[in-house]
């Protein structure tokens, strides 16, 4: 075996150490110099945040899981064309948002390629897609780009739960780069909220995920907007394996639904709605057109995303379903499944929450005791009272129903791999308690 001392580029490495002239520790970086170079990158906005960040304490420890070596977070945004977005015609809001994400990522890369050029490690996670798959239903994405954004003070959080730029608005998408350098002056969040509270996002939203209370209910999000991307395609793809021939598939999903899906997989993502961003009037370049004739903005900007006529998708029972019936009496509902089987009690019991459909809940007020035993051996309280829900770990309080099941068959009757009223029969779920109790609890998870 050859000595790899003799190999020219490890002699011209010893060379330079001998000649003192290998690179030097990396001092701390001009954040005016590191600015500009994102912009000219083809960033629109930049902010730069230490990894020390306290507010940022819950992404720290996934960052430096997989990356030990961070110690800056440059957080970027790149602009949405408004008008685009606000197309009722989904293709071109869709194509607007994969073309913004598009220009993010390559800016991102050419961050990257600049800092490593001097000598300074970077990082780019992506976007938007593509994710961790193989942590599905658990964290995907290697940075959580909102919450570094706030910190970065490149905006605040608004009803809809997205980042709202102080002059460009809802109409972002952001980015984030991972550095191995420390930087001369670090970004502060913003001092006030750009939300304007106005509501319009809650009137837009088709599915009534927004609430004009704050309440914001993921799943019902999720099933609709994302309809062509998670979940929606695994139910999908079921679709086409319980279809007992090309007649049977057609009598379960429309043509146009297939070639939409064709779509998607050919040209990229269509999302449904994000009319949530389209018709945020904050930020102080969108701002002026709200101000001026707010009834004319509604007009405009609003009513023709709420007036469309469109399929909206639904999980059977939810209260997204009510929501388009009574709001939205002409557009046609879907009942789908979005795809979503948690893996275990113990993901069950965290994603109920989520889950939860509130005005499914609304008059039910009872105590819940749940004991799994088996594969899972866990107790768990779960409290339902004035629309709202409390889960927790171990048992705690008077119970009005106690529910003991295997956690295998618990799993299977989830997936709608078997009935519940079979398991209950074959003793194999034990409930005890008021049945009406129990049976109200399903309604509030569709």
């Amino acid at each position: 075996m050859a000595n790899q001392n003799d190999h020219p580029a490890v002699k011209r490495y010893q060379e330079r150490k001998a000649s003192n002239t290998v690179q030097a520790p990396i001092p701390r970086l001009s954040a005016v110099d590191l600015r500009e170079m994102c912009l000219a990158c083809g960033a629109d906005d930049v902010g730069i945040v230490e990894i020390d960040r306290p507010s940022l304490a819950g992404e720290k420890e996934d960052i430096l899981a997989l990356f030990p070596w961070t110690k800056s977070l440059v957080s970027f945004v790149g602009r949405i064309n408004r008008e685009n977005l606000r197309s009722p015609a989904r293709s071109i809001a869709s194509l607007e948002l994969q073309k913004t994400e598009e220009r993010l990522n390559h800016a991102a890369q050419a961050l990257a390629s600049a800092l490593e050029r001097k000598g300074i490690r970077a990082v780019t996670p992506a976007v938007g897609f593509p994710m961790e798959t193989d942590q599905w239903l658990g964290k995907m994405h290697v940075v959580s780009h909102k919450p570094v954004a706030v910190a970065a003070g490149l905006g605040m959080m608004g009803l809809h739960r997205n980042v709202i730029h102080p002059v460009f608005g809802s109409f972002v998408l952001l980015s984030t780069v991972l550095i191995d350098a420390e930087v001369d002056e670090y970004s502060s969040p913003l001092d006030y909220n750009p939300c304007l509270d106005c509501k319009l996002c809650a009137a837009a939203c088709p599915t009534g995920a927004i609430g004009r209370d704050g309440v914001f209910n993921a799943i019902n999000c999720l099933t609709h907007t994302y309809r062509e991307l998670i979940g929606g395609f695994t139910d999908w793809v079921e679709n086409i394996a319980d279809s007992k021939s090309a007649v049977d598939y057609r009598g379960k999903v429309s043509d146009a639904e297939t070639v939409s899906r064709w779509q998607s997989l050919a040209c990229g993502p269509c999302y449904k709605s994000v009319y949530c961003m389209a018709v945020c009037p904050a930020g102080d370049e969108v701002i002026p057109q709200y101000l001026v004739d707010k009834k004319k903005f509604i007009e405009d900007v609003v009513k023709p995303l709420q007036q469309k006529t469109e399929t909206v998708y639904v999980l059977p029972g939810s209260d997204a379903e009510s929501h388009v019936l009574r709001t939205f009496p002409h557009k046609k509902v879907q009942r789908v499944g979005n795809g979503i089987r948690v893996p275990s009690v113990a993901a069950f019991l965290e994603s109920m929450p989520r889950a939860f459909q509130r005005h499914s809940s609304a008059g039910l007020a009872a105590t819940y005791h749940f004991s799994f035993s088996g594969i899972e051996q866990i107790e768990a309280t779960v409290i339902i009272k004035d629309k709202t829900i409390s889960v927790q770990r171990g048992h705690a309080g008077v119970p009005d129903v106690r529910v003991n099941a295997d956690a295998k068959i618990w799993l299977r009757v989830l997936h709608k791999e078997t009935s519940i009223i079979k398991e209950i029969i074959f003793r194999k779920i034990r409930v005890k308690g008021p049945m009406k109790l129990f049976k109200a609890f399903g309604r509030c998870f569709a």
